[in-house]
């Protein structure tokens, strides 16, 4: 028999990082970082029929969370010989999780650009969504709506990082535009949205991966799937 499987909407999500961190006093660090390996063993099997030697992956950061489990992925598919080249959106904020997987990327001399220089990598096997996360409840807009728009002009299949970026994660809406991936890798569990009549046009398939979270918690904030 499978295992009982649990929704968390957008706060219910928050709540379960709060309380992982806060009650059982697991860095929030190590989270990210078993999100990353969730996050790697997906992209590399996505990657196993690349055509280059290496595969070449773009994944694109934004400044928050989410854009920290870029930048933590970016480190595992480097050690596991890819080609990663990160694209940088907005200032990340110093001293947090993210900035700590951006600052060791750097010293191991992963490129970095910026969305200006974009069109210049667009020979890619893999592009990873990592700009936002299901934080987001308000219109994309400014050059996040013009990276959305590019990715979804691109031929090459697209991982999403907990959730395609634009996608509401209580409703499955798009607040204005979202990112159409091949595969999304949400965390902890499957979120209200991932349900929602039309999301699978833009998440494609779901992989569910832990990030160390205790069952106790989803148990307590989730709410189980009949």
């Amino acid at each position: 028999m499978p295992p009982p499987q649990y929704i968390l909407d957008r706060q219910s999500v928050r709540a379960v990082d709060a309380a992982a961190i806060n009650e059982y006093k697991i860095p929030a660090i190590v989270l990210m970082e078993n999100a990353a390996r969730g996050l790697a063993d997906q992209a590399l099997l996505m990657l196993e029929d690349a055509q280059a030697s290496p595969a070449k992956v773009l994944i694109i950061c934004g400044s928050g969370n989410n854009g920290g489990d870029g930048y933590a992925l970016g480190r595992h598919l480097h050690n596991a010989g890819v080609k990663v080249t990160f694209v940088q959106l907005g200032q990340v904020r110093e001293n947090t999780d993210a900035a700590t997987n951006r600052n060791i990327c750097l010293n191991m001399k992963i490129p970095e650009i910026t969305f200006e220089d974009i069109d210049s990598h667009t020979s890619n096997d893999l592009i990873v969504d990592a700009i936002f996360g299901t934080g987001l409840d308000r219109p994309v807009a400014g050059l996040a709506s013009d990276v959305i728009n590019w990715i979804n002009k691109q031929k090459t299949p697209v991982l999403a990082v907990d959730l395609p970026s634009g996608l509401d994660c209580d409703t499955g809406k798009p607040l204005g535009l979202a990112v159409k991936a091949e595969c999304t890798v949400t965390f902890v569990a499957r979120k209200p949205g991932m349900i929602a009549q039309g999301a699978e046009d833009y998440l494609g398939k779901v992989v569910v991966a832990s990030i160390g979270a205790p069952i106790e918690l989803i148990k307590r904030f989730g709410r189980l799937i009949e």
